[in-house]
């Protein structure tokens, strides 16, 4: 027997007979509803339409407000199904909208930059687990792109899937290997709503209200209001010349530049590995100017005898930075691959090789600061499958050589229209939680993100109108090049910034200073960050005896010419390797810090430097990409500290 339950919004004096009810794209078949709590449920009609609502054992009833809103909420109900989830117009017999295979689970909110939208199939483990993804427990909810002005009730077309081995592969892969595990471990069906974009910052996931209340946020917000739809349109109309010119080259532009024959002798001199970052010295001159943005060409000859001459030969280019083409003696090797490519290992036919001199030339999109052919310089050469031939060292660079890249606004990354298109039609969609990696596109303003990040937190927790929500995140990697010196930097900074926001309830960080990798802001072992991400859920929402957390410092004491660390989450300090600790630095009033020999002591740390007889302040792993060592018997890694408050650099080396 059905549990009646009524709720009267507003009494209407007339009801039409045949009132036209609209859902929101987030209810449809294969949907997973927020298991022991009220599970919301609204929708559009006419004023004055009574509305039914059946799920399970419940039965609601409402009646539409003046502007036709309507929202119940189904009493709580234990993990389970599939349902049919069902909405009517209570004059009519016939539901207006039957969703079948509805489950109750956990659903959780991935949200982000790229790091988050990352897809399965290009992480590093994604071919080995695609081909065993098929989960019927596990659904994903992918909100399309889309940035808007004003607030908006519902995002562009998208539906629930199941996860399997197709669905699976575009999917964000922090967020499968999350559902994967946590869903095998709680035993409850798991949804994932995905609503990510590569490339934005903090401030354009927040509400236009809630950034106006900071100092920091106000006048990014205020450049909005000069912004119309017009603008939208002329940059979309921009955005696809931008592609055209990098996909489709001019052909006698190409068939020039990439000719043997081609007189580069003007051509600037770079060294490669190298990016376009160290071959601008404007940019040296001053970091926040504008770097060059369009097509650039490279170019290198090399001489070619005996078994490199008689055979098909291997270019690897390792990891090359942007959309690229490559031409051997003017014949196309490939075109238009991306540095997310699994692999860029090309074969180059015995027909276009030459005995003696042979050209080299690349084609490559420097676009948002990028461009070039990144670190480590062994994996950049020719190989006749015995012998390898480096092709680091001296090359040809030039700019300018094709028609100009438009200048393309990117409206995503302005204040608040992600929120508007992509957050508030979600609202207020039943979740268990928050999981978020995000804060590369805030490195230049790391320090105000200590601000801004919270805010964003609270103003999400607010909207969805269910209490102190469980916000986990995803602290940034290890990143850049390797200091040999201690050091500031801004991802450094950015990571203080994230580290404080714990200072909000019912928060918790994932530490991945181990996971990072030096030349790839997509660092690819996505499996580990899931993973830990996990181990934090059930740790600390699901209240399951679980090691979460590798080292954190807890407080530090000066005694003569050493300082005393000491650490939370200890279980036994250790070492990495099993060498001695490094990642540590002290210094005096000076300010100047020197590495550090550090040794353990129980759950403390004893650090000492030669060179600063009265040390004040100490720091661990504070660099952009360090290498420290210090973990406990869970093999988590220490999460990076400081004692200091001095101001510190927050741009790049």
């Amino acid at each position: 027997m059905k549990k009646i339950i009524g709720i009267l919004f507003i009494l209407a004096a007339h009801i039409p007979a045949f009132a036209q009810i609209t859902m929101p794209k987030i209810f449809n078949d294969h949907m997973v509803l927020q298991r022991q709590t009220d599970i919301p449920i609204w929708g559009k009609a006419d004023p004055g339409t009574k509305i039914q609502v059946e799920l399970a054992e419940y039965l609601i009833t409402t009646t539409t407000n003046a502007d036709g809103n309507w929202k119940v909420y189904i009493p709580e109900l234990q993990a389970g199904g599939p349902y049919e989830l069902k909405i009517y117009n209570a004059e009519l017999k016939s539901p207006a909208f039957v969703y079948s295979d509805v489950l109750i689970g956990d659903v959780w909110l991935a949200s982000g930059q790229s790091n988050m939208e990352w897809q399965v199939q290009q992480s590093a483990s994604g071919k080995e687990d695609i081909p065993k993804a098929l989960n019927k427990n596990i659904r994903f909810f992918k909100v399309p792109h889309h940035f808007t002005l004003e607030p908006q009730d519902e995002v562009l077309e998208t539906s629930w899937t199941i996860c399997d081995t197709a669905s699976v592969k575009d999917i964000t892969a922090v967020g499968y290997y999350f559902a994967k595990k946590i869903q095998a471990d709680i035993n409850v069906p798991i949804g994932i709503v995905q609503s990510t974009w590569g490339g934005t910052p903090v401030e354009a996931w927040t509400s236009r209200e809630m950034l106006l209340t900071n100092s920091a946020a106000k006048e990014k917000v205020i450049v909005n209001d000069t912004v119309t739809v017009e603008d939208f349109g002329r940059d979309s109309v921009e955005l696809k010349k931008f592609w055209d010119i990098v996909y489709n080259p001019k052909e006698e532009l190409v068939k020039k530049h990439a000719d043997p024959k081609l007189d580069d002798s003007n051509w600037k001199t770079v060294s490669i590995p190298g990016v376009i970052k160290d071959w601008e010295p404007e940019h040296e001159a001053d970091w926040n100017s504008d770097i060059y943005e369009g097509m650039i060409w490279l170019r290198k000859k090399v001489n070619l005898k005996g078994a490199f001459t008689k055979k098909d030969l291997t270019i690897n280019l390792g990891h090359p930075e942007m959309n690229y083409s490559i031409y051997f003696n003017g014949v196309e090797i490939c075109k238009n691959q991306w540095n997310a490519n699994a692999t860029h290992t090309y074969t180059i036919p015995v027909s276009a090789i030459n005995k003696g001199e042979n050209t080299i030339a690349l084609r490559i999109a420097a676009l948002w600061g990028g461009g070039g052919l990144n670190p480590p310089a062994d994996v950049i050469y020719l190989t006749n499958g015995k012998d390898k031939m480096s092709l680091t060292g001296d090359w040809k660079f030039e700019k300018g050589l094709e028609p100009l890249i438009p200048k393309i606004y990117y409206y995503q990354q302005y204040s608040t229209y992600l929120f508007n298109g992509m957050i508030n039609p979600l609202l207020p969609y039943g979740l268990k939680g928050f999981i978020w990696y995000q804060g590369e596109n805030n490195e230049d303003d790391a320090y105000n993100y200590r601000e801004l990040f919270p805010m964003m937190i609270t103003d999400w927790r607010i909207r969805f109108e269910q209490g102190y929500l469980p916000f986990l995140f995803i602290q940034l990697p290890n990143y850049y090049k390797k200091e040999t010196e201690p050091s500031d930097g801004k991802w450094a900074v950015l990571r203080e910034s994230q580290y404080k926001t714990l200072a909000l309830p019912n928060t918790g960080m994932v530490t991945t200073i181990d996971l990072g990798e030096t030349d790839n802001i997509h660092p690819t072992n996505k499996k580990d960050v899931g993973n830990r991400l996990v181990a934090i859920a059930e740790n600390l929402v699901y209240k399951q005896d679980i090691a979460a957390f590798g080292p954190m410092f807890k407080s530090y004491e000066i005694k003569g010419n050493t300082i005393e660390v000491e650490f939370i989450g200890t279980e036994g300090l250790k070492t990495t390797d099993g060498e001695l600790l490094k990642g540590f630095a002290i210094a005096g009033e000076d300010q100047k810090y020197h590495w550090a020999t550090a040794k353990i002591e129980g759950n403390k740390i004893i650090v000492s430097a030669s060179e600063v007889a009265n040390p004040v302040a100490v720091r661990y792993d504070w660099a952009n990409n360090p290498d420290g060592n210090l973990t406990n018997n869970t093999g988590l890694p220490a999460t990076p500290f400081r004692t200091d408050n001095w101001k510190v650099m927050t741009q790049p080396e």
